[in-house]
Parts: structure tokens; C-alpha cells; sequence
């Protein structure tokens, strides 16, 4: 799932680089690399090694196709709503497909060096990327965009990047016999894995959020009913209680025993969120209050990954 804003206006007159880095908007990729680096430090804390070619070619495969998710959506934007890109379009869908053939390179080469398991994950974020911007009614426009988005970024890049590093079993195993397929779940595991996506997904939902509460106006004038405009005014409430719903999973973690003690220091950061917070209820401007979302973003999953990791130096301590 690309997270995007909106563009409004082409920039011909940029350097080739300085252009494709707009189309692919580079500058949203945090929500896939935090998530990321957040997955690796959750790794060491549990005591499991890196494989170093997977988590590689993991690392690029997802990298890649999140590009490809953001130049579908803006190439589609921009033809249905008549505005210019970057590059001419023959140009711009050129750049799109390759982004895409590389992606699909990295996840199949991920398959070989894995198991059946990775592949339908896979299929599963390649489906839902590109019908996320694409196709009759993009999720993007409708009010599952928040959802989608936080789901696949928050929970499924921390999910493959542990499934492909811990030993058989660790999450969970299957087995196939005479047409019956069985399978046994880690319990613990698993709860750990899902407590752990809730910071990522809180954030990376609220980034979307906050863009379509401030886009609702221009989103309703293309047909696009996003979900701040079925919420109204709820919108802005729900925006701040999925920043307390992130907190909240890491007291729950540590509680649990998932999660050192110094993981609390990361409350320390509800002042300055809640200060954006603030900023961002009395206005809801794209230009001067977006941003906040994405300042909290970093303010809490740098600290929090950085904290995890750590944490894993306090002896004995681990999930």
C-alpha cells in the first residue's frame, strides 16, 4: 500500500533524479523501513539470529514493490483527475513497471530461499497494493484505506521478516497428510507478533488519516468517500486515540514480559505527540499541519525501536 499525498501539480522543470524521487514520493517510505528496522531489533531482543540473505532480499523486495504501490497510485490519480506528473506518461509507466518487475524478482527469489508460506503472504500484499490505488473503486478511495494500509505495513512486514528469520516452528507449522492440513500455532508467539504491530499500524493508519481529513473537501469534489468523511468531526478523535491505543500495546507488552521495562521510557514521547495532537485539532491543513502525523510517526517508532533493541542487552531478558 502506497502512503501518498495527493499531487496538485507536475514538476517539469526538476532533475531526472529529483523528479523520480517525487514520483516515488521517497520521502513516505518511512512507514515500510521503520517497520522494518522495528522487526530486526524485535529479533535480537527474542535472542534469534538474522539470516542476512533473506532479510536482504526481503528487505529489497518490499522496498521496491512499496515504491511501485505509490507510483500506481500517482499515475492513476493524476490520469483520472487530469493533472501533470513528473515524466511524460509512456515515460512514468515505463518507471512503474520496471519498480514492479523488480519487486516481483526479490519476492520470488524470497520464495526459493523460504517455503509456500512467504508466497501466499506475497500474493496476498501484491494483490491488495495494487488494488489499493487501481481498478473501478481503489481502496484508497473508499474508507478502508486506513485499515488496509496499517495492516499490511504495521502487522505483515514485521510478520515476514520474523517468519523468515526464526527457526521451523517458531511462529507457527503445518502439515500437509493425505489431504488434511494441520497446523500449530505458537501462542505466545503469535500474541507477541500481533501486540508488537500495533504501534506501527496506529501510526502508519493515523499518516492516512490525517491526509484524508485534510483532503475530504477536494476527495468528495473526484469522488473520493474516504473514511474521515463518513467519520466528520469523529475523524479528529479517532486520530488521537490511535496514538493512546500505540501507547497502550507497549505498557500491554511489557506487562506481558514481550518487552523490556526500559520500553517505557517511550511515554516519555506522549508530550510532543500530544502537543501535535493538539496543533492538529485546532486546523486540519494539508501545508501546515499534515506533517504532524508524520513527526509523530518518527517521534514514537525511532525511540521505540531503539528502545527494543536495548532492551535486549538486559540480561535474561527476552520474549
Amino acid at each position: 500500500m502506497g502512503i501518498e499525498t495527493k499531487i496538485t501539480n507536475g514538476v517539469p522543470s526538476m532533475g531526472i533524479v529529483k523528479r523520480t524521487l517525487s514520483y516515488v514520493e521517497i520521502k513516505t517510505k518511512i512507514t515500510s523501513v521503520f517497520p522494518f528496522l522495528m522487526g530486526l531489533a524485535y529479533l535480537h531482543l527474542s535472542g534469534y539470529g538474522v539470516d542476512p540473505l533473506k532479510t536482504v532480499v526481503f528487505f529489497l523486495g518490499m522496498f521496491c514493490f512499496d515504491l511501485t504501490t505509490t507510483t500506481v497510485n500517482n499515475y492513476y490519480d493524476t490520469k483520472k483527475n487530469h493533472q501533470t506528473l513528473q515524466f511524460t506518461r509512456p515515460k512514468a509507466m515505463a518507471i512503474l513497471l520496471l519498480l514492479f518487475a523488480v519487486s516481483v524478482f526479490f519476492g520470488l527469489f524470497l520464495v526459493y530461499l523460504t517455503d509456500p508460506v512467504v508466497l501466499l503472504l506475497g500474493v496476498l500484499c501484491f494483490f491488495f497494493g495494487i488494488i489499493y490505488s487501481y481498478g473501478p473503486v481503489p481502496i484508497s478511495h473508499g474508507p478502508y484505506g486506513e485499515i488496509v494500509s496499517g495492516f499490511f505495513y504495521g502487522l505483515l512486514i514485521p510478520a515476514i521478516l520474523i517468519y523468515i528469520n526464526v527457526p521451523e516452528g517458531g511462529l507457527f507449522s503445518y502439515f500437509l497428510d493425505g489431504g488434511k492440513l494441520s497446523v500449530i500455532l505458537d501462542i505466545r508467539s503469535i500474541a507477541g507478533l500481533l501486540m508488537l504491530s500495533v504501534v506501527p499500524c496506529c501510526l502508519t493508519a493515523n499518516i492516512m488519516l490525517a491526509n484524508n481529513i485534510c483532503d475530504v473537501k477536494h476527495d468528495v469534489a473526484v469522488n473520493r468517500y474516504t473514511l474521515a468523511y463518513y467519520l466528520g468531526k469523529k475523524a479528529l478523535w479517532l486520530f488521537a486515540a490511535l496514538y493512546y491505543t500505540a501507547y497502550l500495546s507497549v505498557i500491554a507488552m511489557v506487562a506481558a514480559g514481550f518487552l523490556s521495562p526500559l520500553s517505557l521510557i517511550l511515554l516519555i514521547t506522549l508530550i510532543p505527540v500530544q502537543k501535535n495532537i493538539n496543533l492538529f485539532f485546532e486546523k486540519q491543513i494539508k501545508e501546515e499541519t499534515f506533517i504532524v502525523s508524520i513527526k509523530n510517526f518518527l517521534i514514537v517508532i525511532i525511540l521505540h525501536t531503539l528502545l527494543i533493541f536495548l532492551g535486549s542487552f538486559l540480561s535474561g531478558w527476552g520474549p
